[in-house]
């Protein structure tokens, strides 16, 4: 079964191709659940939300990606249903703080830099105080990119931009560097390509020592002049950047070392390899 809002054809199309029973509003799923009008899940995979880093309503984000991930929980764990939530590396804030998915303790220690990452965050320190973080998965995806990922605008991948840039301009916007320690464009990144994040995300549901909150990424960071060159590579053009005058944030690397315990999932796509894919060729851009 999905729960999301009627998407828009774009978004639907997403949809082609998947075996599914049912398609429910989410506030009607709620209801439905309390009821028990539906059949038994053995698994709720709770990755929507509103996910606009530049959202400014702040009860719009409570109710939609708090208080709706709450009541999800609860009824999972009330009828004994695998739980799975998407948190979030904006959780993170500046990084400042850390970006060890080790110890739940340090969890009341982050400072989110905007309202979506604070609702996350919310998200997070319910279940942790709760006691659930023992009986269910909180995943903080880091930058994924990959297939299927038009419909969300300006909440697209850095990487999905870059290749509609190529096509339009033929180079690549890049943001300035604003610490003498780092050189215009070698800010760095966790990329993760999503059929990635799909398989790591699927290895800890199945796995039942798996709980708590885990960081999805590759454990690895790139430069965004590493990921402009990868995406000039898949064109077989030579680079062409721009920077441009707009700040960005920095990263530092993030702990992966709860999951890699729990057992390593496939070999991860290198960036250069996934842009260079038929997949992501005939069917991403």
């Amino acid at each position: 079964m999905i729960a999301d809002f009627q998407p828009e054809i774009e978004k639907r199309a997403n949809l082609a191709g998947l075996q599914f029973s049912d398609y429910v509003d989410p506030p009607d799923l709620l209801a439905w659940l309390a009821s028990g009008s539906l059949e038994k899940f053995d698994y709720i995979f709770h990755l929507g939300a509103c996910s606009s880093t530049t959202e400014t309503n702040a009860q719009y984000l409570r109710e939609n990606n708090y208080e709706y991930s709450r009541k999800l929980a609860e009824w999972a764990l009330r009828e004994g249903v695998r739980f799975v939530y998407a948190s979030s590396a904006a959780t993170y804030g500046d990084g400042s703080a850390g970006m060890d998915d080790t110890d739940p303790r340090r969890l009341d220690r982050l400072r989110p830099l905007n309202l979506y990452g604070q609702s996350k965050q919310w998200m997070d320190l319910h279940a942790w105080k709760q006691g659930w973080l023992d009986r269910i998965v909180g995943l903080k995806y880091f930058n994924v990119f990959g297939p299927n990922e038009n419909h969300k605008e300006d909440m697209r991948s850095v990487i999905c931009k870059s290749y509609a840039q190529v096509l339009n301009t033929g180079e690549i916007q890049l943001f300035k560097s604003y610490r003498p320690e780092y050189g215009d464009g070698e800010q760095r990144r966790d990329f993760l390509y999503v059929k990635d994040a799909v398989a790591m995300t699927l290895h800890l549901a199945a796995n039942p020592v798996a709980n708590g909150i885990f960081n999805i990424g590759s454990g690895k960071t790139r430069t965004w002049n590493e990921l402009a060159r990868a995406v000039f590579s898949a064109f077989v053009r030579q680079p062409r950047i721009d920077i441009s005058t707009c700040r960005n944030r920095f990263a530092t690397s993030i702990s992966t070392s709860r999951r890699r315990i729990l057992g390593s999932c496939s070999r991860q796509a290198t960036i250069g390899r996934s842009l260079r894919s038929r997949t992501a060729c005939a069917i991403m851009w």
